[in-house]
């Protein structure tokens, strides 16, 4: 820590967190990797996580820190980005191959594609240290992915090495151009026109909000000539920033963004000016192909959300414990200790909830439809939840270093502004409610996943797996009660409750697994789950069971909790 500049290190007393390993500093990850990846993929992933916790705790924060500091200049159609966010996009896209490991071997030495779960777990890492490089990321991989399942594949031959390369020279990173100004959720009113100019399209319009706006390639939504209105008159269209012939490409970048947070990363105003682009799939499904890279990067975007959680619930810990007031550690004290809880629960059930998910998703994509249907409905479920989660948690966490944590030399403010991403970017919180609606009554989405999770509360201790098979039988009847019946103001209502159902069920079925290990606390996160976000309760009852304190004493050390310690806290509160 000594080797920090002077003005990035911490005033005398205050705890300095910055060197920290993240990896090392969340001891339950390693436990969790070993349960949801393959024995030998986690065995030879281990070093890398290592390596990246240590970067991700000092000189990627560092640079984080910098490049935010440093938004990017929009030059005569050229964008700068700061030296610092360069060397960011190396380690995510060059040194760590975020955006091609599912896509090609070889990322990492490890001979084969990666599944979504290992790719999700090491983003969920980096981007404890950086928000912003993680939206290109998301979004090359993304469009990989759905051009690999929709285009011609002469064209998917001329780009994916590109997309999937981890030499920054020879890269080509990805973007979506979908939003215009009066066609923000209300995709349907797209004003874009194609045009058919002999085997391409001439793209005519403006798109309002372009992010990595400088992209090689993007994937944008427009209506061909005399093509319906709505989405059903919708084709989905690959536009180069640069023409096979090394001309560019003809659209401009009007202007950057000055945005909240992501500040490091270029968002504009594209003019399209009948730009060159090739048609992707039928003509017909043009928004049923772009959902699918939508849907992807609101899969990221609830991994982000669950990484920006458990980096402010490190912080958090980090102080509460080092720092004193009134003769005691922070950590000590009651309400504080409460709050700690209440970080942790929501940054838990957001982990276990995306390591499903991505497990749910390999099997989706090996053609397994009843995990296809899970996906359709954890998606937009993350997507929502966590996503508000975080804004909450960042908010939370930031109090605990207190007034100096408001300060820009702290990752605090950086955590809070980026959260705020999540609940808007690829559909608001209201639009994915929504969408969690049209999931279960359209997909029969509900049908697939409660099995899933009623083999998993099955295995889990009695007194526990009574109240979250009664909670989760609940919360699904409300969702699907509120998605037959439309009943659009009960949406978000409908959402977070199955949310927490599905996540305490996940939480207590790794509890269980790794109880078999030593170490049953997530059972006793499931329990609070359903006591905070199931049970019914009333807010002015005074509690009298001393429930809290027993479970800040179990849990706030994150240290293992053997299976017959954990049922002896249950029985007594049951």
């Amino acid at each position: 820590m000594t080797g920090l500049p002077l003005n990035l290190r911490a005033p005398e007393g205050v705890p300095d967190s910055r060197g920290l390993n993240l990896f090392d500093a969340d001891p339950s990850y390693r436990g969790l990797l070993e349960l949801h990846l393959e024995s030998k993929l986690c065995a030879h992933l281990l070093p890398h996580f290592i390596r990246l916790g240590a970067m991700a705790g000092a000189e990627l924060d560092e640079m984080a820190l910098q490049a935010d500091k440093s938004p990017p200049v929009l030059n005569d159609q050229k964008i700068e980005k700061s030296l610092a966010y360069k060397k960011l996009e190396e380690v995510a896209f060059g040194q760590y191959g975020l955006a091609a490991m599912s896509h090609r071997g070889g990322v990492l030495d490890w001979p084969e594609q990666m599944p979504p779960a290992a790719k999700y777990a090491l983003t969920y890492l980096y981007v404890q240290a950086e928000f912003g490089v993680c939206c290109p990321l998301s979004m090359t991989d993304a469009l990989t992915r759905t051009i690999h399942k929709f285009a011609d594949p002469a064209l998917v031959a001329r780009y994916l090495p590109g997309l999937t390369s981890q030499d920054m020279d020879a890269l080509t990173q990805g973007a979506m151009f979908m939003t215009e100004q009066q066609a923000g959720s209300d995709v349907g009113v797209i004003s874009t026109i194609a045009r058919k100019q002999g085997e391409q399209w001439a793209l005519y319009g403006d798109k309002w909000f372009c992010s990595n706006a400088d992209a090689g390639l993007a994937l944008v939504l427009a209506r061909p000539e005399a093509a319906p209105m709505g989405t059903a008159g919708l084709s989905l269209f690959l536009l180069p920033r640069t023409l096979p012939d090394g001309s560019a490409n003809r659209y401009r970048i009007l202007r950057l963004k000055d945005k909240l947070g992501t500040r490091a990363m270029p968002s504009g105003e594209i003019k399209l000016e009948g730009a060159l682009a090739w048609l992707v799939g039928d003509p017909q499904q043009g928004f049923k192909q772009m959902a699918d890279m939508i849907n992807m990067s609101r899969l990221s975007n609830g991994m982000r959300a669950a990484g920006l959680m458990r980096r402010a619930l490190t912080e958090a810990l980090f102080v509460a414990r080092r720092r004193e007031a009134f003769g005691k550690p922070l950590i000590e004290l009651p309400l504080m200790r409460r709050q700690l809880l209440k970080l942790m629960l929501p940054a838990e059930a957001a982990r276990s909830v995306l390591f499903f998910t991505a497990q749910e998703l390999e099997k989706a994509d090996a053609g397994n439809d009843a995990a296809r249907r899970c996906v359709r409905l954890l998606t937009p479920l993350i997507k929502f939840r966590a996503c508000r989660d975080a804004r909450k948690v960042t908010g939370d966490a930031m109090e605990v270093r207190g007034g100096i944590g408001y300060t820009e030399e702290w990752s605090d403010p950086r955590l809070l502004r980026d959260a705020h991403l999540g609940s808007i970017w690829e559909g608001t919180s209201n639009i994915v409610a929504l969408d969690v609606l049209r999931a279960i009554r359209r997909e029969h989405s509900l049908e697939a996943l409660l099995p899933e999770l009623n083999e998993r509360i099955e295995r889990a201790p009695r007194l526990l797996a009574g109240r979250l098979a009664a909670s989760l039988d609940k919360a699904a009847e409300f969702a699907h009660e509120t998605a037959l019946s439309k009943n659009e103001a009960q949406a978000r209502q409908a959402a977070s409750g199955l949310y927490y159902a599905c996540a305490a069920a996940l939480l207590a079925d790794e509890g269980t697994r790794l109880g078999e290990q030593g170490d049953a606390r997530r059972q006793l996160i499931a329990f609070l789950a359903y006591v905070h976000r199931l049970a019914p309760r009333d807010p002015l009852r005074r509690v009298t069971t001393g429930f809290e304190a027993e479970f800040a004493e179990a849990l706030l050390p994150e240290t293992p909790i053997a299976p017959d310690a954990a049922e002896r806290i249950l029985t007594r509160l049951a």
